[in-house]
């Protein structure tokens, strides 16, 4: 066990990092955190020499430790009266079953395919929070009926292609539908749980017996990585959704803009094979 400890001493030091990192931008964006852990575990497999399965089992992974962040941070607003129980309720078979398209298509794809995916989707993200005003709207109630199962399903399945949780993406629209930023992020952090536990467990049987796979890796979920990022992102969520309560609206929303920008850059760059 020290051999093994003293083998991976740097992996497990930058997903402690990662971890912490994760649940603050859990609790402060309600974003699950999965915009800085698939990046993270993407580099780190990538550069241990396991990169045609890197995107994967990051993807993956990230989705599966969304899954207990989500429930810490949603309890965590949930204390300020800011979550919507009503949205989550009403928008989830949609998105799980988004979701779970998601991840079956995740299977076709090649690692460059993901890394494609999020890039550009992150930089799409990045330019709607960064240039995005709290002023523009939609509508001033979310959809219903078929157009709330189509937007739930596209959020599922863009969401488990990046790895991410819903708050992403869920942020965006339900401030477009006229909820404040403080309860979108609040109500979104909800979301992880429809996207991350549906698509953990597909992706264990989909990289079932898989070549290629990290060590420690059950499936495409590597229990490793999910073990420590949990710990550390559940430990921090809490703390992410008192400063996101404290903070500027606007000054949340930009400064997650510009991480998200300088993630999506490298990760097409990589795409790209340059």
């Amino acid at each position: 066990m020290i051999d093994l400890l003293l083998h991976y001493w740097p992996l497990l030091l930058a997903l402690v990092v990662a971890g912490m990192a994760a649940g603050l931008a859990a609790g402060m964006f309600g974003i699950g955190g999965g915009a800085v852990i698939v990046p993270v575990l993407y580099f780190l497999f990538d550069g241990m020499g396991y990169g045609e399965t890197a995107m994967h089992v990051a993807v993956s992974t990230s989705l599966a430790t969304i899954v207990l962040t989500s429930v810490r941070s949603v309890m965590a607003h949930n204390r300020h009266k800011a979550v919507d129980w009503d949205i989550i309720t009403s928008w989830a078979p949609w998105i799980v079953i988004g979701a779970l398209v998601g991840m079956g298509l995740s299977g076709f794809l090649s690692n460059k395919a993901l890394l494609g995916i999020f890039g550009t989707m992150a930089f799409v993200l990045a330019a709607q929070l960064f240039f995005g005003r709290p002023t523009w709207r939609l509508a001033e109630e979310m959809p219903g009926g078929a157009v709330r199962g189509g937007l739930g399903i596209a959020i599922g399945t863009l969401s488990a292609l990046m790895g991410i949780g819903g708050g992403t993406f869920g942020v965006s629209l339900m401030t477009l539908y006229g909820r404040p930023i403080h309860r979108a992020v609040a109500t979104a952090a909800g979301w992880g749980v429809l996207i991350g536990l549906p698509s953990a467990l597909a992706a264990i049987v989909i990289g079932w017996g898989r070549e290629g796979l990290p060590p420690f890796s059950l499936g495409h979920v590597n229990i490793a990585a999910f073990a420590l990022i949990s710990v550390f992102t559940v430990a921090m969520a809490p703390v992410g959704a008192k400063l996101a309560h404290r903070m500027d609206a606007a000054l949340l929303r930009r400064s997650f803009a510009v991480l998200l920008s300088l993630v999506a850059a490298r990760m097409l760059w990589n795409a790209l094979g340059l």
